[in-house]
């Protein structure tokens, strides 16, 4: 098959172990002969080279064109008046044949009753906190709906590998920024950074008065506060205490309990932001609530969309090294992103935990396959390696992942930025947004979820509906919100944990279960994993969800969810 696009080339050169630089792949597609151009440029690579180069490409191109003005001067010179030699651009040379690519539809040779198509086209719904339940997958042949219909007949403005629209940007990354030294004035920087930027979504909701012009306030006096939640009691009575702190100093506000917002109170944690609004007692002592207001996402919220049919896959959770990595639900991952049908799959975002890490959890060394950290890499980079070459890659850490476990987390150090560098992804920190042509991507690993769902009630969240947790999340306008705890939070001059702007999908991991929905017109995923039910997680009562590979339309924010297991 002749190498007339971009994507063939990037495909033959993965075929034979290599990737390349952009620029150096439009090269190669546009030489005159393209397959004599790459086979130039693979023959004379460096021995211990991975990555071809636009320079090296260059030069390959010129030697082949060198090589053919030569060949073409030599039959001039030996040809008879009546020969009619033909110019090196008539000749025809063998091209590399494109490797195949199965079928998505095709049983696997390991496990020939699967089917590694196992989808389900959904879009989510739009009706706020209670909208988006865990999708119910079946089994069978399946073309993916009207995204993945569109992408099996591509054209060429749906060419992933060069498409002039192509476009990632990259904001609220820790990495290189870090300052925090653990001093008492650290942590002080890092709550008035937080109450600064959460107070300023809710000024212009409420008639905010600090806690110090309140307390000097004539009581009866309607007042409203916004403070970070100090401390959540229970009166004798059965009432609730909310005691606030701002920046001037604490005051106590009492929710009763026949009162409409008295279920709010079960979603406060600690250390978030809130306001209120209510009377000052007769002593003005105490702050008699009658409304409670969080940042939240506004309900008019609307999401960015890209002007073209590109889809991200979003997954996460990987866990090379572990015993119970599923690598033949991965190969049928990679394999399906070759095919036509994910033609338009021009992106991948991984949201953590790359590998299966050492001493995480109380006798992890008896679970792992991989014992050193740094061959887990190794591993995990030859693993990326069968993904296509011309995919965008973008990953943020986890807490399994060789960096600090304190959030925000810094992206990966050079040595390990190094043995990853299969495809060149982009290595950012933990959390960070990613806006993708436009549609802007929140990548959050998603440790801060097992605080929410401990201390909120379970049918406000719960493991088997992690997209639920990350509502209110949103809700918070903050990825941790409390401090302390099982969470590990390094204090910095900012809270970089902040949601300052609404994100158009909030991307999390972590807890192993699959689960989305629309909040507030905001698409909420975790991705699941690709490790299988490790006897840790047995005796904890986690059933993972694994082998799920959640594609979002960026065009639409439509999602379609495919099983790989």
């Amino acid at each position: 098959m002749p190498l007339e696009t971009p994507a063939r080339i990037v495909r033959e050169l993965a075929r034979r172990g290599y990737n390349a630089e952009r620029e150096a792949v439009t090269l190669l597609a546009g030489a005159p002969d393209p397959a004599l151009a790459l086979d130039t440029a693979v023959e004379t690579a460096p021995d211990d080279a991975l990555r071809l180069t636009t320079t090296h490409v260059r030069s390959a191109i010129a030697r082949v064109e060198t090589d053919g003005a030569a060949a073409q001067s030599g039959a001039d010179a030996t040809s008879s008046p009546d020969t009619d030699p033909r110019s090196d651009g008539d000749t025809e040379s063998p091209s590399p044949s494109a490797p195949s690519t199965p079928s998505p539809t095709d049983p696997p040779t390991d496990t020939p009753d699967s089917d590694p198509s196992v989808s389900t086209p959904t879009t989510p719904t739009t009706s706020g906190a209670d909208a988006g339940d865990v999708p119910v997958e079946t089994k069978g042949s399946n073309t993916g709906g009207s995204a993945t219909g569109a992408a099996a007949t591509p054209t060429p403005d749906t060419d992933p590998a060069d498409h002039p629209k192509r476009d990632v940007d990259i904001a609220g990354d820790i990495t290189g920024r870090s300052t925090g030294t653990g001093e008492y004035g650290d942590f002080v920087s890092v709550f008035r950074d937080r109450y600064e930027k959460l107070s300023g979504k809710l000024r212009g909701r409420v008639n905010h008065r600090p806690t110090s012009a309140v307390a000097d306030m004539a009581g009866g006096s309607d007042v409203a506060m916004i403070g970070l939640v100090n401390d959540v009691r229970s009166s004798a009575n059965g009432h609730w205490i909310v005691e606030l702190e701002d920046t001037t100093g604490t005051f106590p506000c009492l929710v009763t309990k026949d009162r409409d917002i008295a279920g709010l109170v079960d979603e406060l944690l600690l250390d978030e932001c809130v306001a209120v609004e209510g009377t000052l007692s007769d002593d003005a002592g105490i702050v008699f609530v009658d409304a409670l207001h969080f940042p939240d996402v506004p309900r008019t919220y609307r999401p960015s969309t890209a002007d073209r049919h590109v889809q991200a896959a979003l997954i996460s959770d990987v866990h090379v090294g572990s015993q119970e990595f599923m690598a033949d639900a991965w190969h049928r991952f990679a394999d399906w992103l070759h095919t036509d049908e994910a033609e338009a799959v021009e992106y991948l975002l991984i949201a953590g935990d790359m590998v299966e890490g050492v001493g995480v959890y109380p006798n992890q060394d008896e679970e792992l396959d991989i014992v050193d950290i740094y061959d887990q890499y190794h591993r995990f980079s030859e693993y990326l390696k069968e993904v296509p070459a011309d995919l965008d890659i973008v990953m943020i850490p986890g807490n399994h992942d060789a960096v600090r476990l304190a959030e925000p987390q810094p992206g990966f150090d050079e040595e390990l930025r190094n043995i990853m560098s299969a495809h060149d992804p982009r290595i950012v920190g933990n959390p960070a947004t990613v806006t993708v042509e436009g549609v802007s991507i929140l990548m959050y690993h998603g440790v801060s979820l097992d605080e929410v769902i401990a201390e909120l009630p379970e049918e406000k969240a719960s493991y088997d509906d992690p997209h639920r947790a990350m509502y209110h999340l949103l809700k918070k306008r903050h990825v941790a919100p409390k401090y302390g705890g099982h969470m590990r939070l390094a204090p910095e001059e900012r809270d970089y944990l902040v949601i300052e702007d609404v994100p158009d999908v909030f991307h999390t991991g972590h807890v192993h279960k699959l689960g989305y929905g629309k909040y507030h017109n905001v698409l909420a995923v975790n991705s699941g994993c690709w490790q299988a039910q490790t006897a840790f997680q047995k005796s904890v009562n986690i059933d993972p969800d694994a082998g799920f590979a959640p594609i979002v339309d960026l065009d639409t924010l439509d999602l379609t969810v495919r099983k790989f297991a």
